[in-house]
């Protein structure tokens, strides 16, 4: 079945609105986050350079979609990721990984790419992985599955590790905090964000770089 923009957006505000009901996370009040500013560079080559990390993200990123699943702005989550490798003095190349929306398989992608053989890879709703180009891709470095736990500050300190991985050092992991009941608070949203984003998935079509304004 199709699901049009307009059916998943009554969906999710339903699910917001009972959830607001039984006495989780409060129904957030809607913002309209306009799509990114994108430059398509060409296709995605294999960078030399041994100070970059990769970024990966799917197709919907910023675009279709426009901010996680606790309503951060995609501009704020590339913002800060970057902030964090160059904080580490590394740069970031970005990435549209059009064939999938599985975040593993992003940053597997990001990671081959990437002059460092670190990668990067998030989704719409905020999930995210570092991962690196000698791992098979079901494996990764750090991988952050409960996308309502990772905030700003957690978006900037995924940067740092990466770049420190990328130096070819050992941090210690980013730490999230806690939650219990994240996961049953958010998991039909999760389900319903998912949905839409594997609409976006172009299968056949390889992976560009995109510069964005940010």
């Amino acid at each position: 079945m199709n699901i049009s923009e307009e059916m998943v957006r009554e969906i999710i505000l339903e699910v917001l609105q009972q959830m607001q009901k039984e006495g989780g996370t409060p129904a957030p009040q809607e913002e309209h986050v306009p799509p990114l500013s994108f430059r398509e560079i060409g296709a995605a080559k294999p960078g030399t350079d041994r100070n970059e990390v990769v970024i990966g993200v799917p197709p919907a990123f910023g675009t279709a979609m426009t901010k996680t699943i606790i309503n951060i702005p995609h501009g704020e989550v590339l913002r800060e990721v970057m902030a964090g490798i160059e904080e580490e003095g590394l740069k970031a190349r970005l990435i549209r990984v059009n064939k999938t929306a599985d975040v593993g398989f992003i940053a597997h992608e990001a990671a081959k790419l990437s002059g460092s053989g670190i990668g990067i890879g998030i989704i719409s709703r905020g999930t995210t992985v570092i991962h690196q180009k000698d791992l098979m891709p079901l494996q990764n470095l750090e991988l952050f599955p409960q996308s309502p736990l990772v905030e700003r500050e957690t978006f900037r300190a995924i940067g740092r590790n990466a770049a420190k991985y990328a130096k070819g050092e050992h941090p210690s992991p980013v730490p999230v905090r806690n939650d219990p009941m994240a996961r049953p608070k958010y998991q039909g949203l999760a389900a319903l964000l998912h949905n839409k984003e594997v609409q976006y998935v172009k299968a056949d079509m390889p992976s560009t770089e995109v510069s964005v304004q940010l």
